[in-house]
């Protein structure tokens, strides 16, 4: 059973195209001109063992907004897509990673339900040139697409950086545990998620 999708998104702010294979070995190749995002999806792939392929071009003159947003939402689209009907999953993962100074605690649930509970403090609004604000963003515009259940919680940290990292890193290792196949069955007592 082949576990890939691709999604392709044209607004008038953002033209998208995304592909990935969920049993991969976390290969990349991600080009959205926007430097920091670009490192960020890089170690995603890495970390959650997602082959991923990321070709993104949007409104940067205006602010990375719009990019950013949108790719989250191919990546959400592209996961539920390749996940199928879940039969057989693990369905929860989580994971703790640290980054030097910083610490952050990611779990999720492929439950069907869309959720977010954000809760991280940057100590500015800035890394480089990248507004950090959008990695909650990010995270949101994939959990409403990818109809996952998503808790990140970053309780320590001083570096922008660093918080902004850890938290890619713990999701990609959540996910990569809940993407795992590991049975037969849909892991639910309802028997579809």
């Amino acid at each position: 059973m082949s576990r890939n999708a691709a999604v392709k998104r044209k607004t008038r702010e953002t033209d998208i195209h995304l592909s990935l294979g969920l049993d991969g070995s976390g290969q990349a190749s991600i080009m959205t001109g926007i430097g920091f995002f670009d490192h960020m999806l890089m170690l995603f792939a890495r970390h959650s063992g997602i082959d991923l392929e990321v070709k993104a071009s949007g409104d940067t003159e205006v602010d990375f907004h719009h990019t950013v947003e949108d790719v989250g939402i191919a990546l959400g689209q592209a996961v539920k897509d390749a996940l199928g009907d879940k039969a057989g999953i693990e369905r929860y993962g989580w994971a703790i990673v640290p980054m030097d100074e910083t610490l952050a605690q990611v779990a999720l649930d492929l439950s069907g339900r869309a959720y977010l509970v954000f809760k991280a403090e940057f100590p500015s609004d800035k890394t480089g040139d990248f507004d950090v604000a959008l990695v909650e963003e990010f995270m949101q515009a994939f959990v409403n697409n990818a109809a996952v259940n998503l808790h990140v919680n970053v309780p320590y940290g001083r570096n922008a950086h660093h918080i902004a990292e850890a938290i890619f890193k713990a999701f990609a290792r959540a996910l990569r545990i809940a993407v795992k196949v590991t049975g037969t069955d849909v892991p639910s007592t309802k028997g579809t998620l």
